[in-house]
């Protein structure tokens, strides 16, 4: 009784400091943010998020968005089937490469492309050249995002394909199931779950990025800003209200994130509960 009572007052203890310690970096922050947009009435809020740059901030934000989460997702498809599917020389040396952007702060990893795309880069003369412009525009943030969310698909799917293994594949391809048909039908439904997990942690990332894409745009006002870099400039030109508004749709946006999470954890356990039984 003596050791049942010492374990439930560890537990209790662990309990209150981990709440403790989310309550100073989390719960108390969150909720200063949603005190402070809302301290002068929801009419301002409303009218900082008709503002032009604003506007521009969010569409921008979705533009990257919807073009760097499906390059990597197909990218984080080949690379798990390939990782997952084949022995071959060099793959420990793939799977580390594959986790570089985990390791490198995103701050170099756009000191980086500015350092191959920039004027004076290694491609810089032969993109000015024809008439690209990479930095300081949309194609030098999309890459920028690109890198930085590059791991989460890949990583995601690898376990999951090399828990499922390679044996209804084989058994389809064995009945005459061509390769598009094996993904389709076997592959896809084996790794759904995690692959949509790993879709939304890519798009979480790359609406919520900031270094790398600050480095790589210039944070040029009403051009190359997305909402993190308009709310870092808007606090810091004094604008509170109009940087609250911007961290707000970003909250929600995380908010977002985590439900759906939520619900994408709940279908896998169910789905292993099902297949144990």
């Amino acid at each position: 009784m003596a050791a049942n009572r010492e374990s439930a007052w560890v537990v209790t203890a662990l309990i209150l400091v981990a709440i403790a310690y989310l309550s100073l970096v989390l719960f108390i922050p969150t909720a200063n943010v949603f005190v402070q947009a809302f301290s002068k009435g929801i009419d301002p809020l409303l009218e900082n998020m008709k503002s032009p740059d604003f506007l521009n901030a969010v569409r921008l934000t979705f533009i990257i968005a919807l073009i760097s989460v499906p390059m990597n997702t197909v990218f984080g498809l080949c690379a798990a089937w390939l990782i997952a599917r084949k022995q071959f020389r060099g793959r420990a040396f793939v799977i580390s490469i594959l986790d570089v952007p985990f390791s490198v702060s995103p701050v170099v990893a756009g000191l980086m492309i500015v350092l191959l795309y920039g004027r004076n880069g290694w491609f810089g003369p032969f993109l000015e050249h024809i008439g690209v412009k990479v930095i300081f525009a949309l194609p030098g943030m999309i890459l920028a995002t690109a890198f930085v969310t590059l791991p989460f698909v890949a990583r995601e799917v690898i376990p999951v394909l090399e828990e499922t293994g390679a044996d209804q594949e084989e058994a389809a391809r064995t009945l005459g199931a061509s390769g598009w048909q094996t993904f389709w039908r076997v592959t896809l439904p084996n790794i759904r779950w995690g692959l949509l997990y790993g879709v939304l942690l890519t798009n979480a990332r790359a609406m919520g990025e900031f270094g790398a894409v600050s480095v790589v745009s210039g944070n040029i006002i009403g051009k190359t800003q997305t909402l993190p870099l308009y709310v870092e400039e808007a606090y810091k030109q004094y604008q509170t209200e109009a940087a609250f508004s911007a961290a707000i749709l970003l909250a929600l946006l995380a908010l977002v994130t985590l439900v759906l999470k939520e619900i994408l954890e709940r279908k896998t356990r169910i789905k292993d509960v099902d297949e144990e039984a």
